[in-house]
């Protein structure tokens, strides 16, 4: 593949989609060399330096191949949050696509990808004193009272969100309480404009095919030293960035409730099942067009078709 003239396109944005485990990162750096552009990372823990192995982090050749951004620039015990990537993402894009008229945003983080195609409802900050009066009486109280509660405050959110995600439960109540607006109010749904065009290119893989790839690449990981990894940032491990995959379960065997072959196992199942999560939540949206990764000839065609970017 030859890169194309870039003279007289549009602003367009590649966005490279899929779950986690399916090849997205091999195939960015591949595709960004070819177009000659940068990678924006859109997930939201490759933005943590401490956690290169459990995320599966650009190695630094990969790194060294194509600019990224994105990645390994911030500490866990910082707070960073979807709309402040929307945010950081607009204003570096507005300078990337200055020098360059393309540049390619890859992940598997919905809410970042979202962010930056769709636009973050914005949300008012809780007032602290009421974010710490909810979260001690889930702690005495449990869910049930708090749920009962919402229920009242705002149906709508009641009925859509899952009882079981306590702390989607809990934002949308200390929101309630903090604005005495009902939570989904805040929700439009409406895309904001971008000044600039998007296409997006989602990844995916047989079941059978994607769950070996997920399971082997854990074993890699904890070949890696995720272990130790996970262990450096155990004393930190209430941490918001610190509840997902790879390390939750990791946690709980140093805590002794679980052993180390039953915490890896639940590595395997969850990202297996966050895998699926991520599947169910793309497959709904008619703008992006799906592709095995190994299919370079039918991503060639869709690029050069769409904006001609690419000359196969």
């Amino acid at each position: 593949m030859q890169r194309a003239s870039t003279r007289d396109l549009r602003p367009t944005l590649v966005v490279l989609l899929g779950p986690t485990g399916v090849g997205k990162t091999a195939l960015g750096v591949q595709l960004a060399s070819q177009l000659g552009c940068s990678i924006l990372s859109a997930d939201s823990r490759q933005i943590y330096r401490e956690l290169p192995i459990g995320t599966a982090a650009p190695t630094p050749e990969e790194r060294a191949a194509v600019p990224h951004y994105f990645v390994g620039t911030h500490s866990v015990t910082e707070g960073y949050s979807a709309a402040s990537y929307e945010a950081d993402a607009l204003s570096l894009l507005e300078r990337l696509f200055a020098d360059h008229p393309i540049q390619l945003l890859s992940g598997g983080s919905m809410m970042y990808v979202d962010a930056v195609c769709r636009g973050i409802d914005e949300i008012p900050d809780v007032d602290p004193t009421i974010r710490a009066e909810v979260w001690s009486r889930y702690e005495t109280e449990g869910l049930a009272p708090i749920l009962s509660e919402l229920e009242h405050l705002d149906p709508r959110y009641y009925a859509t969100v899952d009882h079981h995600n306590y702390k989607r439960v809990l934002h949308g109540y200390e929101v309630c309480l903090s604005s005495g607006r009902p939570f989904s109010s805040f929700h439009t749904g409406l895309a904001k404009s971008r000044p600039f065009d998007i296409i997006k290119i989602g990844l995916t893989r047989e079941r059978e095919e994607l769950y070996t790839r997920i399971d082997e690449r854990v074993l890699q990981m904890m070949s890696l030293g995720l272990e130790a990894e996970a262990r450096a940032v155990y004393p930190h491990r209430h941490l918001n960035a610190l509840n997902t995959v790879g390390y939750k379960e990791l946690f709980a065997y140093f805590d002794g409730t679980v052993s180390l072959d039953e915490a890896i196992r639940l590595i395997q199942r969850n990202s297996r099942h966050y895998a699926r999560k991520q599947l169910t939540w793309w497959k709904r949206d008619p703008e992006v067009h799906w592709y095995h990764p190994e299919d370079t000839e039918g991503i060639q065609a869709l690029l050069s078709d769409a904006r001609g970017l690419v000359n196969t």
